[in-house]
């Protein structure tokens, strides 16, 4: 799918580490279909990653922002407009770590440093993002900002941890800022809440391998993966969904709808054969 669904618009990506990063994924549909971006991340992720090379690829450049300072945010909108020749269209934030999940902290014990670092890097500075686009009037009329969510906000799953509490703090920034900014300028906030996607800091998550495997199961489409995931950004950055603010869109081939599905009750049924055959183990 390759058209002119951007031509013409710009933006701003965060997050692509290397090819395994849905940022990754986004900037390289964004540039075929017509958009000027550019890419940020820290300056240790890029020293780590390889963002450089993408931005060769896609004839872009890569202005090094920690997203959770201010001034550096400030600096990297300036540059930004600089390089873009003003003001831009979209912005794509793809930001999360928690230090309690690397360190194998559970939930019931988390370090509440670590906490804090956790809700900074993941959800706060989506709202410093968009506090300092707003500051700067850096975003076109009808412009599109999006962060990438998880079913966890809603829901509890194991080993996901704190970062489940930055998931449901980052879907209600959009939605108080998306109120402020789309009453403002009528640019559009949401966020996409995207299946168990295997990038390098969603392989961080305790048991993601059989996370993946039960929501492919149960998603009676399958895992969206980091492409297609790719192809609703596009959508989302694009004229073709102007009226469509402060949501959070379930990317997930229908897992977040489910209950029980057939194949879900075949095993659970196995399980209690097996128990009866093998009483004793």
């Amino acid at each position: 799918m390759i058209g002119n669904l951007l031509k013409g618009k710009k933006g701003i990506i965060f997050g692509a580490l290397n090819e395994s990063s849905i940022a990754w994924k986004v900037a390289e549909r964004a540039v075929e279909e017509g958009a000027q971006i550019v890419l940020s991340n820290t300056p240790m992720a890029l020293r780590l990653g390889e963002t450089e090379a993408l931005a060769k690829k896609l004839n872009s450049i890569v202005i090094p922002a920690d997203a959770t300072e201010i001034d550096d945010l400030d600096a990297l909108i300036k540059k930004s407009m600089e390089y873009l020749g003003g003001k831009f269209d979209f912005i794509l934030h793809s930001i999360g770590m928690s230090p309690n999940v690397r360190k194998g902290r559970h939930y019931s014990d988390l370090d509440y440093g670590f906490l804090e670092k956790t809700l900074d890097v993941s959800a706060v500075s989506f709202h410093k993002v968009i506090q300092t686009a707003r500051k700067n009037d850096a975003l076109n009329e009808w412009g599109s900002i999006l962060a990438l969510s998880y079913v966890a906000a809603q829901r509890t799953f194991y080993g996901y941890n704190d970062m489940a509490d930055a998931k449901a703090l980052l879907e209600s920034i959009a939605r108080s800022f998306g109120y402020i900014y789309g009453r403002e300028k009528n640019v559009r906030i949401n966020t996409i809440s995207q299946s168990p996607t295997p990038t390098t800091a969603g392989q961080g998550v305790k048991g993601f391998d059989h996370l993946m495997d039960y929501s492919e199961r149960m998603s009676p489409l399958g895992n969206a993966t980091a492409d297609d995931c790719a192809d609703y950004c596009i959508v989302m950055f694009s004229d073709l969904t102007r009226k469509v603010t402060m949501q959070n869109l379930f990317h997930d081939g229908g897992f977040s709808s489910m209950g029980m599905s057939l194949r879900a009750i075949e095993q659970y049924n196995k399980s209690f054969e097996y128990d009866k055959e093998h009483p004793f183990d």
